[in-house]
């Protein structure tokens, strides 16, 4: 069983139903019953929720109701932070942030997961190493190489854990490949092919957001090309030395969810067409690679890994089946792997197993003062991953290979 603490409130998940309360500081909410727009009526049913159960209150004040208007973040935080302040002070709250910077600086945070659009990763993860707190920092790491390099040298300065959110490495599935590759049992790799297909954004209208903004950092290229390489880097032990890339934005303008009819332009891609050479090791001699990424294709979704080798190939699927096929078998035979444990209440998937032992494993580190996680993805491994980023972005303007420094 999992559990939360915050402040001095444990929830223990899987012990019990917890409710929440609903809170709608908007004119404009699906459900009338829940806007409250003075800060009388929100205390008066802030208190009615608590008598009648509630264990979390959830405070809403951009309202997601179809044909509602957008507003700015600053009128957002102005319509909810005077509501929290006040729930605070008559609850005993201690500590109430109105912005993250301050969050950051707070004595009990021992660490900052940064979750945010990539564009602001450096901002945050400077600001948590100056206070000495460690960092999980989403992929893709930074915007470019030269962001990410700083991290790595402030994250070596402060001595913290400092992480990139690769959690594919922690599926029992990817562990078990990566050791029977080792231990020769494909004998030394040829080739390996990632499939990544999903519909996740094939739907043209929906809205604009920093996805389709190559300034923030959006795109399949770095949401999940991050990941493609840093697979084949982990499983392979070996650095990727030339890339060709091609990338497509097939779906070119999606509405303005400011509002109104307006469109606005998508600068990112949603299909990368990747090709890889890798530097000769103890698994790999003139080893090549291919990935196919698309988050606009249809049919079945797929997050499938193969490695080829001279002895035979392996197969991680994302379901966490894992298959070898030895060389002139013509057959795909299963391997038996342990079954991944999934926090309650997270989507069934791959990314959510992997993050669930990765998670237990950050937590058992802090727990123990470690400032390193057995095969979690360092920043070191972030830069190297963003540095072929780079490279397969200049191929695509290019229209050539490029190698990877």
């Amino acid at each position: 069983m999992q559990s939360l603490t915050i402040g001095k409130h444990t929830f223990n998940w899987g012990s019990r139903t917890y409710v929440m309360g609903i809170l709608n500081i908007t004119p404009d909410s699906f459900y009338k019953g829940s806007r409250v727009e003075h800060l009388d009526a929100v205390m008066a049913k802030t208190r009615q929720m608590i008598l009648e159960g509630a264990d979390i209150l959830d405070i809403g004040g951009q309202s997601t109701r179809p044909g509602s208007g957008r507003i700015s973040e600053g009128e957002e935080m102005q319509r909810v932070f005077p509501v929290v302040e006040a729930i605070a002070k008559e609850f005993g709250i201690d500590h109430v942030a109105s912005d993250w910077q301050e969050l950051v600086k707070h004595p009990d945070v021992d660490l900052v997961s940064i979750v945010t659009p990539p564009s602001t990763h450096m901002e945050i993860t400077l600001a948590a190493l100056e206070q000495r707190k460690a960092v999980l920092c989403e992929k893709p790491m930074a915007l470019n190489a030269g962001e990410a390099a700083l991290m790595v040298e402030k994250a070596k300065a402060a001595g913290v854990l400092a992480l990139i959110d690769h959690e594919l490495r922690f599926l029992n599935s990817r562990r078990v490949m990566r050791g029977m590759l080792q231990s020769g049992a494909i004998g030394s790799v040829r080739h390996c092919n990632y499939v990544f297909r999903s519909d996740y954004r094939g739907i043209a209208d929906r809205a604009w957001d920093w996805w389709s903004d190559e300034k923030m950092g959006g795109g399949a290229l770095g949401a999940i090309g991050s990941h493609v390489v840093d697979s084949f880097r982990w499983i392979l032990s070996a650095e990727v030395t030339k890339v060709l890339g091609m990338l497509t934005t097939h779906i070119k303008e999606r509405p303005d969810k400011n509002g109104g009819n307006g469109m606005r332009a998508v600068t990112t891609d949603d299909e990368a067409k990747l090709l890889f050479r890798f530097s000769d090791g103890p698994h790999t001699e003139g080893a090549t690679g291919g990935a196919s990424i698309s988050v606009v294709e249809s049919g079945k979704y797929e997050n499938r890994l193969e490695v080829y080798g001279t002895k035979g190939a392996l197969m991680v699927e994302e379901t966490g089946e894992l298959w070898r096929s030895p060389t002139g078998s013509g057959a795909w035979r299963p391997v038996q792997v342990d079954q991944d444990h999934m926090a309650q209440g997270m989507r069934e998937g791959s990314w959510s197993r992997g993050f669930t032992a990765f998670a237990i494993a950050i937590c058992d580190a802090l727990r123990a003062g470690r400032t390193t996680v057995k095969d979690a993805a360092t920043f070191e491994d972030g830069h190297r991953v963003q540095v072929v980023l780079d490279a397969i972005r200049a191929s695509n303007e290019s229209g050539c290979w490029e190698s990877v420094s």
